[in-house]
């Protein structure tokens, strides 16, 4: 739910939200539920770029403290999502290309590393429900170019692969990585042939995971993810 405030943002600046306009749902929340609605807001796009992040406005809004509100946007700018300046209201960090190209070559090796532990970490016959999906569902997603619900089960997809590769490290880098490019990424698979282009990579990869080769479902993997990012590079005047 998007609650940032009853009048939405104009310009780079939040709108203060008055008690009246609260949220009951965040009244008095906890520090990771804070940090977990901005960063959706953030990766999501709810919260563009740029935008000021007014520590009062959201103390106000979530029902906190502004120190819980200072906590909440120095983990986020550890995450990368948010920038803070000496003096200056925190915004939403903003992404040049280089670093989307950047972070795009570490997802690609690291996704692939990802698929290859969880191959090794399971039998190959657990992964069936994958082909069954990415031959299924996914396929009639990409004929219907029904972006939203291709979107919800790619999510699904690496949830459990992070889950079966079971690096706690691995998961917290990639996390993060994510989190900075979502937003470009899902932008990304409105283009045109892309998502179609994707389930067909993505079939490949889940058909090598049921055999159960982990080598080829990371270097198809990693395919995967590079040509999303040939996605990227050529319509970057469009995402950026």
């Amino acid at each position: 739910m998007q609650t940032f405030d009853s009048k939405r943002e104009t310009g780079s600046t939040a709108t203060v939200v008055t008690a009246d306009e609260r949220d009951p749902e965040f009244e008095g929340s906890t520090l990771e539920a804070v940090i977990e609605a901005l960063r959706r807001r953030i990766c999501g796009g709810a919260l563009k770029p740029g935008t000021r992040l007014q520590e009062v406005a959201l103390a106000e809004e979530f029902g906190v403290s502004r120190v819980r509100i200072r906590d909440a946007l120095l983990a986020l700018q550890q995450r990368g999502l948010v920038d803070r300046q000496k003096n200056r209201s925190a915004i939403v960090a903003r992404l040049d290309l280089k670093g989307v190209f950047e972070i795009l070559e570490l997802r690609e090796n690291l996704e692939g590393l990802c698929v290859r532990l969880a191959v090794e970490n399971r039998p190959a016959e657990s992964w069936q429900y994958l082909v069954d999906l990415f031959q299924g569902p996914m396929a009639r997603y990409a004929e219907e170019n029904n972006v939203e619900a291709y979107l919800v089960e790619v999510e699904r997809f690496r949830a459990d692969l992070t889950l079966a590769a079971d690096n706690s490290i691995l998961n917290e880098m990639l996390s993060m990585l994510r989190d900075r490019t979502r937003n470009i990424v899902d932008r990304t698979t409105m283009l045109p042939g892309r998502i179609q282009q994707g389930v067909k990579e993505l079939q490949l990869v889940v058909a090598a995971m049921r055999s159960g080769d982990g080598a080829e479902a990371e270097r198809l993997r990693r395919e995967n993810i590079r040509s999303q990012r040939a996605f990227v590079q050529r319509y970057q005047n469009f995402l950026l």
